[in-house]
């Protein structure tokens, strides 16, 4: 890879489990679920052994005992796997000068200033393996696209090393979606459009991907199934929006129950806002009814808030706007277009497509 960057991204596998097991060991080569216990709990992280019975993240938990009625199912602790994300990014951080820490359970390291980078990433899957116990996948190219792809190329306990050519010989046959950025109803589009696979995306027409999906978005996907990535790593983390969401138990549908239950979220949310110093020109909320559907509706105003009380005053007028017609499952507050406390603009991160 000489004369371009060497990214590596790391990423811890089945984290949660992994966890779990380490305090749980009697539970190893069970299949075993991280799932809340909740009637609408749904699946965090499923151990391989589970995973053979078709359970997978974001699944409902109860589908998850169906498919594997013999599965430990274990409460999450999040402040356990905050505690061993730390000292596994203290072993990462100290592995490369440039370290983009992108969860509790992956980071982006820029290596190429290494002697030998593949010999350092070995050393660094042996160092969190004796030092925390855990295991890891790794990801090794020239961008940080190519080496996420890598990683999850061969899990568990993969090591995969790709050029920008072996990538896109090697994914060429997989459908869009696998792209990070590419979410669902995209795919669908390019479905409609005739382009099944990465390699019919490569080769499709900009012009054409551009009257479909806009004059930015067009060439933004060919760039991507051609894995020309020259994003930049850093060091942190600016969120676009911050948000609270909850789901009900039992749908709900008496207005003055949602309108107490989304002042409540409102609250929960500003308190967050206040702590880092952010207010917002958007309120939005989120209403997903009981057949599903979900439904957004947001309002800019011409000055950025953060008081709970009109952040709620908004939120609540947008929900008897919309005034649910069917039972509702979730609901959510947000507030995007951040300024911060001394009316200057928070810079955000650029999110091509949602």
């Amino acid at each position: 890879m000489a004369g371009t960057r060497v990214i590596a991204h790391v990423d811890l596998d089945a984290f949660y489990v992994s966890v779990e097991l380490l305090r749980r060991p009697q539970l190893r080569g069970r299949p075993v679920v991280v799932s809340g216990s909740g009637p609408r709990a749904v699946v965090t992280t499923a151990s391989y052994e589970a995973r053979r019975f078709g359970v997978g993240s974001a699944m409902p938990a109860a589908r998850a005992r169906r498919l594997c009625p013999e599965a430990v199912f274990v409460a999450p602790d999040f402040n356990a796997y905050r505690a061993y994300s730390r000292r596994v990014m203290e072993l990462v951080r100290a592995a490369a000068s440039t370290v983009e820490v992108a969860g509790l359970d992956e980071a982006y390291l820029d290596i190429g200033d290494r002697v030998a980078p593949h010999a350092a990433m070995r050393r660094l899957v042996r160092d969190i393996r004796g030092a925390v116990g855990l295991g890891c996948s790794v990801g090794i190219g020239p961008s940080k696209l190519v080496a996420k792809l890598a990683s999850d190329a061969e899990k568990p306990d993969g090591f995969v090393a790709l050029t920008r050519e072996s990538a896109r010989e090697r994914f060429g046959g997989a459908a869009p979606v696998l792209l990070p950025g590419i979410g669902p109803k995209t795919a669908e589009a390019l479905a409609a459009m005739g382009i099944a696979t990465i390699a019919d995306l490569a080769a499709a027409p900009t012009a054409r991907l551009s009257e479909r999906f806009g004059a930015r978005n067009g060439p933004w996907l060919r760039r991507r199934a051609c894995f020309d990535d020259d994003s930049p790593l850093t060091d942190a983390r600016v969120a676009v929006s911050e948000s609270r969401e909850t789901t009900f138990p039992h749908d709900l549908s008496d207005p003055t129950e949602l309108e107490r239950i989304l002042e409540r979220l409102t609250g929960e949310l500003c308190a967050g806002l206040a702590r880092h110093r952010r207010r917002g020109r958007t309120v939005a909320i989120k209403v997903r009814l009981d057949d599903f559907r979900t439904v957004t509706r947001a309002r800019t105003l011409p000055a950025a808030i953060g008081d709970p009380a009109r952040v709620s005053a908004v939120a609540r007028e947008l929900l008897r706007e919309y005034a649910p017609s069917r039972p509702v499952r979730l609901l959510g507050v947000r507030v995007a277009g951040f300024e911060s406390d001394d009316g200057e603009p928070v810079e955000q991160l650029a999110l091509p497509i949602a």
